[in-house]
């Protein structure tokens, strides 16, 4: 340790990098640094890790790919590396190349295991974690061929009756060619992954069942592909198994100096195994087609062949989602996406939460906090409070909930999302729980600044890099909205749990933050010359300010007709969306779909109806399997940003969902705020729940009729009934009598 703070590891590295002609990376950071404010860590060790790995995959795509390009390669670089296409992207002064068109695919999965097979838009298969992939061809013998790939459009979709699956449907020529991937357990609780494919075309052919060294981020090795002892199957890289349900007609296999297998499928000889030493080795398995539908099932067990682990049996969908709040509508793109986002809250949370399957999938307090919260809405609270249980393990010695350093938004949204818990649970605090509320609050209450000088972040957390799509290290108010929300969530804790003193202590921390944005924010108006909610104390109106939305969703410290969230707002749609849903020009670079869903929340709240379009823009920005990509590329509409399937985006979407029949203002339940006009033009009765509130579970149905509306609910009350209001669009506003479980509004009453 002495060694490493004497030894000038800086100047030597400096002068490496300048005699060599390298540019000084020493210098170089600390010039990126000037371009935010100044902070105690350097940068993010986990972010930095995440980049490093990402763009050396970049490296051998760019050594793999572009002079390949007779190669079957994914969907996204089919389309990236093609000048015709709008997803194409010049690769001149590029020294990595990467996936940032076409960022979209789809988990499937078992609840309660942590496999999760992805599927491509195009049904490539990559049944393991950043590992190579399988993919499904049609080869007649006249040449006519089906890529799916290369193919311009596809169907597809997610079979949600049953296992989850993705199904993708390929025409092209009069040929057909079906995928259908779920993932399943066998008799003895071992996962596995299984592709069934069905294939027809009009003439004979061949069904070919390809192993390719790449997934939907580009290229992975495989170096060893040999036929099993019985022929029906693969040995990959001497530990993974593929199994075929029958007998090949032919084999092929193919290392990297031949070319693709797929150039090799009538002029290599049949042949058992194959060696890459470049670790691009392909294969292809053959099945003897014609008009008549032929399949052929391919399984992939999901764990490696030397390890002996043995899996329970999980419980199905159905037993899963017994519980969960259900959603009745007449669109049924809605009811489709609803639907999806709980399976995919459920699917990626199988002991730790995951943002994704794929480039997200580890934990990180700030998307698992939100997936959490829209758990808790579809009354999934036993599972939330399983999930939440595992929290106070990961909290630090300090107190602090580590995500990565300098992101200091946790130790807010922990509290928040335990005291939200126990709130819409009805559960009392577990003395597990009490003591990581108080280290938590305490980590708050010393991580803050001195607010004794006349800086415009006094009293506020340190600079930081917070949520990363709010710009570099900097003083953000997301991260002091969070940490108001953590402190007030300590005090009623500890006020419920009758120990007054923490109570009033972290009340008053609360409140002097608040304070403290609250001066802080006049001074940043008075800056700006508008009452709009900058990302920071020095920032001036930009995207970030997305962040500041916090202040009235989800917290609801300001009021919702709060003139500086509705300024903040204001801005946002006119200067920042783009078709339609909110374009972060920040590191995504793309229309995100959950922060315009954080808009359409404060929009709701404030009854502006321009909420309702954001809802719909995002339902029309859904990948057709019920998905969204963490950001989305504004020309291709594919995702460009972040992981392909992003658990955030779902979460978000279901507590619109929720907050548009039924949500909390204060101490009173609003109903029926977000219901489409269009949706009353049609029979059909409309209901959610039941959902979790503060005062108990409710279901809420809309029943439109010949001459009114009818909005009922049925409550299961811990003490009284609540304040209730029903506030449909075009609609005045109606105050529930006392003990009433219906109201009635006719349409000419309409405004």
């Amino acid at each position: 340790m002495l060694l490493h703070r004497w030894f000038p590891w800086k100047r030597i590295l400096s002068r490496m990098a300048r005699s060599r002609g390298f540019v000084d990376p020493v210098s170089l950071l600390s010039r990126l640094e000037g371009f935010g404010q100044p902070m105690e860590v350097r940068g993010p060790l986990e972010l930095l890790r995440a980049g490093i790995v990402f763009h050396a995959r970049g490296l051998l795509n760019t050594g793999a790919i572009q002079h390949n390009l007779d190669w079957i390669w994914p969907y996204w670089v089919e389309r990236q590396y093609n000048p015709h296409d709008e997803a194409f992207i010049p690769r001149a002064f590029s020294i990595t190349h990467v996936n940032l068109s076409n960022r979209n695919w789809t988990a499937v999965g078992i609840p309660g295991i942590d496999a999760l097979p992805v599927v491509d838009p195009r049904g490539l298969v990559m049944p393991f974690w950043d590992s190579w992939s399988i993919d499904a061809w049609i080869v007649t013998d006249k040449g006519e061929t089906i890529y799916p790939s290369r193919l311009h459009e596809v169907s597809q979709y997610l079979d949600m009756a049953g296992s989850l699956a993705v199904v993708t449907v390929a025409n092209d020529k009069g040929m057909q060619l079906i995928s259908r991937v779920s993932a399943e357990q066998k008799d003895d609780g071992a996962p596995v992954c299984v592709i069934d494919l069905s294939a027809s075309c009009p003439d004979s052919g061949w069904l070919v069942v390809a192993l390719r060294p790449y997934n939907p981020e580009g290229v992975s090795f495989v170096h060893d592909i040999c036929t099993l002892s019985d022929s029906v199957g693969w040995l990959v890289d001497k530990e993974r198994e593929v199994w075929f349900s029958r007998n090949p007609d032919l084999n092929r296999f193919s290392y990297y100096r031949q070319g693709d297998v797929k150039n090799r499928l009538f002029t290599a000889s049949e042949g058992q195994d194959i060696h890459c030493r470049v670790g691009m080795a392909t294969a292809a398995a053959m099945f003897k087609i014609s008009a008549v539908q032929s399949t052929v099932q391919t399984v992939i067990p999901l764990q490696e062949k030397k390890r002996q682990s043995h899996y329970k049996r999980q419980a199905g969908w159905p037993e899963v989602l017994a519980g969960a709040a259900k959603l009745e509508v007449p669109e049924p793109l809605f009811q489709y996406l609803y639907d999806a986002a709980l399976r995919s809250l459920v699917l990626h949370s199988p002991a730790d939460i995951y943002p994704g399957p794929f480039t997200y999938k580890r934990f990180w307090f700030r998307d698992a906090v939100f997936a959490l919260h829209a758990m808790l809405a579809a009354g999934l609270t036993s599972r939330v409070g399983s999930l939440l249980a595992s929290f106070p393990e990961r909290q630090s010695a300090s107190g602090f909930f580590h995500s990565q350093e300098g992101e200091w938004d946790s130790n807010g949204e922990v509290l928040w999302i335990m005291q939200r818990y126990c709130e819409l649970s009805g559960e009392a605090p577990m003395s597990a729980w009490s003591r990581a509320m108080r280290r938590g609050a305490d980590w708050l209450v010393r991580k803050r600044l001195s607010a004794d000088n006349d800086s415009p972040h006094a009293g506020l957390l340190p600079s930081g890099f917070s949520a990363e799509h709010l710009g570099p290290n900097d003083y953000y108010y997301w991260d002091d909205f969070w940490a108001v929300a953590g402190l007030r969530a300590a005090a009623e804790w500890f006020g419920r749990e009758g120990e007054m003193r923490l109570s009033r202590r972290y009340g008053h921390e609360a409140e002097h933050l608040l304070s403290s944005i609250q001066l802080s924010l006049a001074k940043a108006a008075q800056r700006l010359n508008l009452q709009g909610m900058p990302a920071s104390p020095y920032r001036r109106m930009d995207p970030g300010a997305i962040g500041s939305l916090v202040a009235g969703y989800p917290l609801q410290i300001f009021a919702g007709d709060d003139p500086r969230l509705l300024a903040t707002v204001d801005f946002l749609m006119e200067k920042c969306t783009f078709k339609g849903g909110f374009f972060q020009d920040v590191i995504h670079s793309g229309i995100n779909a959950y922060l315009s869903l954080h808009m359409a929340q404060v929009l709701l709240r404030a009854g502006d109806i321009r909420g309702l379009e954001l809802f719909r823009t995002v339902a029309e920005l859904a990948s057709p399997t019920g998905q969204w990509p963490e950001a989305i590329h504004p020309r291709t509409l594919g995702g460009c940003m972040g992981d392909g399937q992003h658990v955030w985006a779902s979460a978000e979407w279901l507590l619109m969902q929720r907050n548009c029949f039924v949500r909390e203002e204060g101490r009173r339940l609003l109903l029926a705020t977000g219901i489409f006009p269009e949706w009353l033009s049609q029979p059909r009765p409309l209901s959610f729940g039941p959902t979790p509130t503060l005062f108990g579970p409710v279901t809420i149905w809309i029943r439109p009729e010949k001459e009114c509306v009818t909005v009922a609910w049925k409550g299961e009350w811990r003490t009284q009934s609540p304040e209730i209001s029903v506030c449909l669009p075009h609609f005045s506003a109606v105050v529930a009598e006392s003990g009433s479980s219906s109201v009635t509004l006719h349409w000419n009453e309409r405004i």
